[in-house]
C-alpha cells in the first residue's frame, strides 16, 4: 500500500530537518526518510561553528598548489585517497577551473549573504522556548604560528572587511585577553565577532523532536531506491520501506546525493570530503572562544561540557573508515599552540568522521532541476553545511511555495556546470 504527503525530504541531517521545519511552517504535510538515523552523517561531529568569516571558498588562487603539497604528508589537512574515478577526475578538473580570483570574488557575496542571513535565523530559532542547543554567538579567533601564513591572515581579514563582514587583527596580548588568559605559542591572530557556535548533534535532534511533536512524520532506517516519474514530475518515492506518493521532493542527502539523483539523470559533482573530529571532556584549562589553528586547519570549539577539535579534508569517496593517521595529525596540532593542552593527558569522549558533500567551487547546489518541476535540490554544502543550514531550509520552501527566494539562487544552479 502506497502511503501520500504533501512534501517528501530526503535526509534526516540538518540540512533535510531545517527544510523540513520550514516547510511545516507553511502549514505542509512534510515526511522525512533518513537511510541512518537522525543526525548520523556529518551534521553530528562537525566543529558546530556558524562562519561569516568562512566566506571564502575552498576554490581559491593558489589552493591546487598547498593541494599538491599537502598529499605528500599523510597527516596534513587535505589528502587525495589514489583510486582511477572518473567522477572524481573530473571533479577536480572543474575544482582547477574554479581556483581563480575572478571566480573567488564572485562566490565570496554569495557565501556571505548565506552565512549572515543564516546568523539571524539562528538567533531566532534559539528563542523558542523549547529548544536549547548551545547557541553562543562569541566570535571566533583564528591563531598563526607562522609569519607568512599570518601575512596571508591579515590580508584574509582585510578581504572580509571589504565585502562586510567584521575583522580584527591582534597581537599574543589581546588573544590572551579574548581567551581569558590561555597560553598560546600564536605569534598574532584575527578576531571575527559575527561568528558563532551550537552544539550541532544537539541542534538537529532536538530541531527534529521539535517538528516531530508538529506533525513531521520522520522515518528513519528507510533508504531511497529510486522514483516513478511521469512526464516532469516525479510521482512516487521508492524506499526500502514501501512506496510514497509525493506533490513534491526535496533531496537533501548530503555526500549521498549525487547516487540518490542519479535515478532521475540528475548529475551532481559533489566529492564526499571525509573530516574528523576528536570530543574530549571539558579540561580546567580551554579557550572560551572557539579558536581555528590556521596552518594545520583545525578547529577548536568548546561545547558545553566537552571540547571538540575538528579538521582534515580527505577526498576518498564514500569511505567511512577512519584513518588514524589524519587524527593522530588533528592531535599533534593541539600543543603546537596551546602548550597547556596535552591530548594525551585528555579524557577522550570520541573520535568522529564525517563526509561533507563538496561541489567544485565551493558554492551548494540550491534550486529546482531544469527536467523536473516538483524537485527541489539541496545539498553540496561542504564544511559550512551546518553554518548554511537554516537559511537553505528556508529557501526550500520559498521554492516549494513559489515565492521570491531571500537571496538570488541563480549562481547556485544546479545546472552550472552543463
Amino acid at each position: 500500500m502506497k502511503r501520500n504527503t504533501e512534501i517528501l525530504v530526503t535526509g534526516a541531517g540538518a540540512i533535510g530537518i531545517c527544510s523540513a521545519y520550514y516547510l511545516s511552517e507553511l502549514g505542509r504535510k512534510v515526511t522525512v526518510v533518513e537511510r541512518g538515523e537522525v543526525c548520523s552523517g556529518s551534521s553530528y561531529g562537525n566543529a558546530g561553528m556558524i562562519v561569516p568569516s568562512h566566506s571564502t571558498p575552498l576554490a581559491a588562487p593558489g589552493m591546487m598548489s598547498k593541494g599538491i603539497k599537502w598529499m605528500l604528508n599523510p597527516e596534513s589537512p587535505f589528502y587525495i585517497k589514489p583510486r582511477i574515478s572518473l567522477e572524481l577526475f573530473s571533479w577536480l578538473w572543474k575544482f582547477r577551473r574554479a581556483c581563480n580570483v575572478k571566480q573567488m570574488h564572485r562566490a565570496i557575496p554569495i557565501i556571505r549573504d548565506l552565512n549572515l542571513a543564516s546568523l539571524q535565523l539562528f538567533g531566532e530559532l534559539s528563542a523558542i522556548e523549547d529548544l536549547d542547543f548551545g547557541f553562543e554567538k562569541k566570535g571566533m579567533v583564528t591563531v598563526f604560528i607562522s609569519e607568512k601564513e599570518f601575512k596571508e591572515g591579515i590580508e584574509e581579514a582585510r578581504l572580509m572587511q571589504e565585502n562586510g563582514i567584521k575583522a580584527k587583527v591582534l597581537n599574543v596580548d589581546e588573544i590572551r585577553e579574548l581567551e581569558q588568559g590561555i597560553r598560546t605559542n600564536a605569534i598574532g591572530g584575527v578576531y571575527y565577532p559575527q561568528d558563532a557556535h551550537i552544539i550541532p548533534q544537539r541542534y538537529v535532534r532536538e530541531l527534529a523532536g521539535y517538528i516531530e511533536k508538529k506533525g513531521v512524520n520522520i522515518q528513519t532506517s528507510t533508504e531511497v531506491l529510486g522514483f516513478e516519474t511521469s512526464g516532469r514530475k516525479v510521482i512516487t518515492v521508492q524506499t526500502t520501506r514501501g512506496d510514497i506518493l509525493a506533490d513534491e521532493v526535496v533531496l537533501a542527502g548530503g555526500s549521498w546525493s549525487p547516487e540518490i539523483a542519479r535515478d532521475l539523470k540528475i548529475r551532481l559533482p559533489i566529492q564526499p570530503a571525509k573530516g574528523y573530529s576528536v570530543t574530549f571532556k571539558r579540561p580546567a584549562v580551554c579557550p572560551v572562544i572557539p579558536m581555528a589553528m590556521a596552518e594545520k586547519k583545525v578547529i577548536l570549539t568548546p561545547m558545553g561540557d566537552t571540547m571538540r577539535f575538528a579538521g582534515t579534508l580527505e577526498l576518498a569517496g564514500l569511505d567511512l573508515s577512519i584513518n588514524m593517521r589524519r587524527v593522530r595529525g588533528i592531535l599533534k596540532s593541539i600543543p603546537e599552540y596551546l602548550p597547556d593542552i596535552d591530548p594525551n593527558f585528555l579524557d577522550l569522549i570520541e573520535i568522529w568522521r564525517g563526509l561533507r558533500p563538496r561541489t567544485p567551487d565551493g558554492l551548494p547546489f540550491i534550486g529546482r532541476p531544469r527536467k523536473y518541476d516538483n524537485i527541489i535540490v539541496a545539498a553540496g554544502h561542504a564544511m559550512i553545511g551546518m553554518s548554511l543550514s537554516l537559511i537553505t531550509g528556508k529557501l526550500v520552501s520559498q521554492l516549494a511555495a513559489n515565492e521570491k527566494p531571500l537571496i538570488d539562487l541563480a549562481s547556485l544552479s544546479i545546472e552550472r556546470f552543463g
